[in-house]
């Protein structure tokens, strides 16, 4: 502790034991106390805190990519997979207005520790029959919500403010890694096991214990009664180190919101609908099976990739709209690939969309940074955005369900996502474009 009263960043005050022979009455300084543990010094705490944040990144969307490798091979029904890849999405609406309560109860550590415990859970339950896959998918969905929204807070409160782009860069890379590899395993584990599903749904729960115990060591910073000062992460990619800080709500700029609600929504439409049903329309265009459960893996390592390249660059830049576009084309030319020649070249169509739809996911982190004035105005775009998003994004498995069912292929299903590349290019106009919010 300084002599302002500040306590480091990475030294948190321990109990200290002192002998009644270094009291001294005289007011002459005794011996120097000896410490009952080591404290953790700043390198380690900044690896304890890098890493906590990837594993809880790795863990973030493993759930929702095993089911598109499943279900061309377990036997899922149309009703099974339509309903839980709704689930996701709705819940994580559902719930995002609880997580600014959530972070007022517990600050950004414990609520993303208590929402990791709950994906541990939910991944557990899931093994349960299709009863337990429901619930523990519902389950997962509310823990991510928390997860969804505390990130970008978390990065901002706790990283450099030019490391935020590659932070949030991180996440999504993470993100996608780990659920490819997941989905990866999907069907050997189904395999190995049997042809039963529940011992690859069960992959999911290494990760999660993983994501816990990562996150742990975060705990010590309870509700910030010792607030830690931001890490200075050296990736030299973008180079510069700053602080940053503050502290209000969302503010009056509702155009702003609402660009935010409509980009990041659409884009997430595209995202879990295309997860939940880019196998089927590759078996359906020709490919086999197990080929099309790996054109799902690699739809992922293009979210990955997409994911942290595009919050790096656009992160380096005060006007996000040229990445907004970029963005929105490369998502066209997996369509059009999709539709033109699916089985042509199914690995190309497969990860230059899943490239296209992780950069949209992941930019949306940073222009809730971005466009934030403060920690709590980050938290309120990031609730604002991530409610009316997802519930608007849960429609987009249940219409290309019904989309399909009704023209009996997926031509019309896939013309609808693409169209849906318009009124998201529009609304990134203004999410994009660096402009003062008006308190």
């Amino acid at each position: 502790m300084n002599a302002e009263g500040v306590v480091h960043p990475w030294k948190v005050p321990v109990p200290v034991p002192v002998s009644p022979s270094a009291v001294r009455t005289s007011g002459a300084p005794g011996p120097a106390p000896r410490r009952l543990f080591r404290e953790p010094s700043a390198t380690a705490s900044a690896v304890l805190l890098v890493t906590g944040f990837v594993l809880l990144s790795l863990n973030t969307r493993v759930a929702f990519g095993q089911l598109g490798p499943l279900a061309p091979v377990a036997g899922f029904g149309t009703g099974a997979v339509t309903l839980l890849g709704l689930l996701p999405p709705l819940c994580m609406g559902a719930f995002a207005p609880v997580v600014p309560l959530v972070r007022r109860r517990l600050g950004e550590e414990r609520g993303l520790f208590a929402a990791s415990v709950l994906l541990l859970a939910g991944a557990v339950v899931r093994m349960l029959g299709m009863p337990g896959l429901l619930v523990g998918t519902a389950l997962v969905g509310v823990a991510t919500a928390v997860v969804n929204v505390l990130v970008p807070v978390f990065v901002r409160s706790r990283f450099a403010p030019r490391r935020a782009g590659v932070m949030m860069g991180v996440h999504a890379l993470s993100m996608g890694a780990g659920s490819a590899i997941v989905a990866a395993l999907m069907v050997p584990v189904w395999r190995a096991g049997g042809h039963a599903w529940e011992p690859a749904i069960g992959v999911a729960v290494i990760p999660a214990a993983l994501a816990a115990l990562g996150i742990a060591p975060q705990l010590r910073y309870g509700k910030r009664d010792v607030k830690p000062e931001r890490v200075r992460v050296r990736v030299r990619l973008l180079g510069g180190d700053k602080g940053l800080g503050g502290g209000r709500g969302l503010g009056g700029d509702r155009g702003l919101a609402w660009s935010l609600i409509v980009f990041f929504g659409l884009q997430t439409l595209l995202f879990y609908t295309t997860l939940a049903w880019l196998p089927a329309i590759l078996v359906a265009s020709g490919v086999a099976e197990g080929p099309a459960g790996t054109m799902q893996s690699l739809f992922i390592v293009g979210v990955a990739v997409g994911g942290f390249l595009t919050p790096v660059l656009a992160a380096a830049r005060t006007d996000q709209r040229p990445h907004l576009l970029v963005v929105l084309l490369v998502c066209a030319s997996g369509y059009a690939g999709l539709l033109a020649a699916p089985a042509a070249a199914p690995a190309l169509w497969s990860f230059v969309l899943g490239a296209g739809l992780g950069g949209g996911q992941a930019v949306s982190g940073v222009l809730y940074v971005k466009r934030g004035r403060d920690h709590d105005h980050v938290a309120a775009l990031s609730t604002a955005a991530q409610t009316g998003g997802y519930l608007l994004a849960a429609a987009g498995p249940v219409a290309a369900a019904a989309l399909h069912t009704a023209t009996d292929g997926w031509t019309v299903p896939l013309l609808v996502l693409t169209g849906v590349l318009l009124p998201s290019a529009a609304a990134s106009m203004r999410a994009g474009r660096d402009r003062p919010v008006r308190n």
